[in-house]
């Protein structure tokens, strides 16, 4: 049954500029909304433009003294931050923006606007701690929706698919008992964190789960990992909004990584996920990683349409790569909790 999807992209208000040959650059927006189009969800896909996050909603997660110093490193002109990370004159006006796309998002969604959300933004954020802009990050876009939800008495499943690990993401919810937060990523890669050994604070014990998958597992791995350990632990949690930080280099076309998924398996998460939601216009994807552009096409397409009630996988699901033992060791890692 076809479903109404929100799009919320900053088309003509990106002034994030990461230099020559930086592969988190502009283009990828551009992918994105060609993936958004080939979705052909008609009449069903809407459109919003993002607005800038309040200094208020940002301290929800962010330290107010480093957004203060990123502020002003940024209307300084900028420099790096660390090697991967740029920073240039209207970065922080640009992050602004994505951090509160999925504000608007959110809204449009508790208004009835449509059934799911798409939040298509740069620069992603889930590497992005409280006090710290790292690994192409400057502000944790789908923390400070997160926060916000959690703040109006909700409870928030944060998955995140991204090839790396969201340090920032599980930094931030570590010890807090409203989000429940499940990443999936390769092990070892950047940023090195994300060993299935970390499941939460003392009052959020067993809310974080991560399943470090080996170079070359395939799509067939993560599903089962949400069947077999994701899926129960998301029906005790029980929440009320889903959000995605919906990364696309676990892409076997990726350049920056070593996974092995098609466009076929990002359909089929999409659809598991949307499963965890209790009503409509409860889920919000927003873009993370993906740096081969037409891989980052197609699989947006997949996501889109998928929630759209129409799937178009352009690419067939992928399957007999290694990291089944990484599923068995998190089951453990969760029975030792429970």
């Amino acid at each position: 049954m076809p479903a109404r999807v929100l799009v919320v992209t900053l088309d003509d208000h990106d002034d994030h500029d990461t230099g020559r040959g930086h592969p988190e650059r502009p283009a990828r927006i551009g992918a994105a909304m060609g993936g958004v189009e080939a979705a052909h969800l008609g009449d069903d896909l809407l459109r919003a433009d993002p607005r800038p996050a309040t200094g208020a909603e940002l301290a929800r997660v962010h330290d107010p003294r480093y957004l203060a110093a990123i502020e002003e490193f940024a209307a300084a002109g900028g420099g790096d931050l660390d090697p991967d990370t740029p920073v240039s004159r209207g970065s922080f006006g640009t992050a602004r923006l994505a951090a509160g796309g999925g504000l608007v998002a959110t809204d449009g969604l508790r208004r009835d606007v449509a059934d799911a959300a798409f939040v298509v933004v740069r620069p992603p954020g889930h590497h992005a701690t409280s006090s710290r802009g790292q690994g192409f990050c400057l502000l944790n876009n789908v923390a400070v929706c997160a926060a916000e939800l959690a703040d109006s008495g909700e409870r928030v499943l944060v998955v995140d698919w991204d090839v790396h690990h969201g340090n920032g993401t599980q930094d931030i919810f570590w010890d807090d008992p409203r989000v429940l937060y499940v990443s999936t990523h390769q092990w070892p890669a950047y940023p090195g964190t994300g060993r299935a050994s970390e499941t939460g604070g003392p009052r959020a014990p067993g809310l974080t789960i991560n399943f470090p998958l080996p170079a070359g597992a395939t799509g067939d791995v993560a599903l089962a990992a949400f069947d077999e350990v994701v899926t129960p632990a998301v029906e005790r949690f029980a929440p009320t909004w889903v959000l995605v930080s919906a990364g696309y280099d676990a892409h076997r076309d990726d350049p920056l990584a070593g996974l092995a998924w098609s466009a076929g398996d990002y359909a089929e998460l999409t659809r598991r996920v949307a499963g965890y939601t209790t009503r409509a216009g409860r889920l919000v994807a927003f873009l993370e990683g993906g740096y081969d552009l037409e891989a980052l096409r197609r699989s947006v397409t997949a996501t889109v349409s998928t929630l759209g009630g129409e799937p178009i996988p352009e690419e067939p699901p992928t399957s007999g790569g290694p990291g089944r033992d990484t599923i068995e060791r998190v089951a453990a890692v969760r029975a030792a909790i429970d």
